[in-house]
């Protein structure tokens, strides 16, 4: 048991931190998938280095 009561402003923050926690993990394996998904597809390329004249 805590000594202190939790604050009710603490519980809304909690939430708060939850959701924007899952929004960056969304975001992340969004980005991960568009990467795959290009690397992946058969167009993909390195980029060429340009010849010095």
């Amino acid at each position: 048991m805590a000594l202190k009561a939790e604050h009710e402003m603490h519980s809304r923050r909690r939430s708060r931190n939850t959701g924007v926690g899952l929004l960056l993990a969304a975001f992340v394996v969004l980005v991960l998938a568009l990467t795959v998904a290009k690397v992946t597809s058969g167009d993909f390329e390195l980029p060429r280095a340009e010849t010095l004249k």
